[in-house]
């Protein structure tokens, strides 16, 4: 029975998080509803690097890079292509049957915007008399989503033979160079200034008779609850395939699972391809959900806050490292209110990280396998040591009987 707490506890995890949007009713609605749907965002994130460093053994610092494809990607997709019955005759278009897609001409972030934009002088010119279609926010996603495993797949054909700090030098150059690139290409990628993006739901969605707007907090929760549950099960089920035997050998002992005939290189590739694929859709969700994406996602100090989410967590478990990151994700929120002893204001928009840091020290000097990954591994597998012992005894009986 003991060993069933952890599922237990887990379906009421999930039945609170699906009841609290319903239930909860204080003033502060949209900001806690927000931070949920962040905390699950990096649940997603923590959860897949989890699975490539903890149970494949590739320490990379290339995560949030392919978060930041997955983005840019839909942003670029939904800010560039348009559907029109009418050929513009300005901007580069290409005739599908009775359609032309649209792409518009990079503009940059000069204060003639509308006026160098081809497709807005082209509706002008129209009068309102032509409708343009917006390409779908989720095929954007959909591609971005590709393309974080296509990026995923050339980066670990590339660099997956390399090892330890060679791997994860490598993919911080890789997630360097990308937010440089990014910022560089003002005229197309606006650079720091960012890139604008539709929301998740646009025109609003109607579920089950009420009518949402696309400012509502309710829908994206939903989205980005599901995909995470559906990231954790993915990875639940690689983990008990022979997939995740073969990428844990690798862990272990990557020559002695090569010379067992495990091609090491091509289970590193696609974990490495799996984990990449999930982070470029959590950020093209997020990108989405917040309505602008920027380099600055990119930086180095939202890598390490991931990877700080899932060694606290447990980094040799996903369960762990997204329980981890929610918590730590509401921890660092609700530490933002300051407080005053004997008339010092103690600024907590500055402590707060003091305080996660030392977490953070205190987790790796005193419980390497996380906070929460030994409460669970306590529960699932405490019957294990208990029915290794009783065979022990009942082998050293049974060679005391026949002596």
């Amino acid at each position: 029975m003991r060993q069933q707490v952890p599922n237990i506890l887990g379906l009421v995890a999930i039945a609170f998080f699906v009841a609290f949007p319903f239930v909860y009713s204080g003033a502060d609605y949209d900001y806690i509803m927000h931070i949920c749907i962040i905390a699950f965002f990096y649940a997603i994130l923590a959860s897949s690097w989890s699975m490539l460093a903890g149970y494949a053994g590739q320490f990379s610092f290339g995560h949030m890079g392919f978060m930041g494809i997955g983005a840019y990607t839909t942003a670029l997709f939904c800010h560039y292509f348009y559907l029109s019955p009418e050929p513009t005759n300005l901007c580069t278009e290409y005739q599908f049957g009775s359609t032309w897609l649209v792409v518009v001409n990079p503009i940059g972030v000069t204060s003639t915007t509308l006026t160098q934009d081809c497709l807005r002088q082209a509706m002008a010119t129209w009068g309102g008399s032509v409708q343009v279609t917006p390409m779908p926010v989720w095929l954007g996603i959909a591609l971005g989503t590709v393309m974080g495993g296509v990026f995923g797949l050339l980066v670990g054909l590339l660099v997956l033979r390399l090892r330890a700090a060679y791997l994860a030098l490598f993919t911080l150059g890789f997630a360097e160079i990308l937010k440089a690139t990014i910022s560089a290409e003002i005229e197309i990628t606006r650079g720091q200034a960012g890139m604008e993006t539709p929301a998740l739901f646009e025109n609003g969605i109607t579920l089950f008779g009420h009518a949402f707007s696309k400012t509502d907090k309710l829908p994206p929760y939903f989205v980005m609850f599901g995909l995470m549950l559906a990231c954790l099960a993915i990875l639940a089920w690689l983990a008990h395939s022979k997939f995740g035997l073969f990428v844990r050998a690798l862990r272990e002992d990557q020559d002695a699972a090569a010379a067992l005939g495990v091609n090491t290189t091509r289970y590193k590739v696609l974990v490495f391809v799996v984990t990449t694929m999930m982070a470029a859709l959590a950020g093209a969700v997020q990108g989405h959900y917040v309505g602008i994406v920027t380099p600055n996602n990119l930086f180095l100090l939202q890598m390490s806050l991931v990877v700080a989410m899932a060694v606290i967590g447990g980094v040799e478990n996903f369960v762990a490292a997204a329980i981890g990151a929610i918590i730590i994700q509401f921890m660092l929120e609700m530490l933002r209110n300051s407080f005053e002893i004997g008339g010092l204001v103690i600024d907590m928009t500055i402590w707060r990280l003091v305080f996660f840091g030392i977490l953070l020290m205190v987790t790796l000097r005193f419980s390497r396998n996380g906070l929460i990954a030994p409460m669970i591994d306590y529960f699932a597998r405490g019957h294990v040591a208990k029915e290794t012992v009783e065979k022990r005894l009942r082998g050293d009986e049974e060679a005391e009987a026949a002596e």
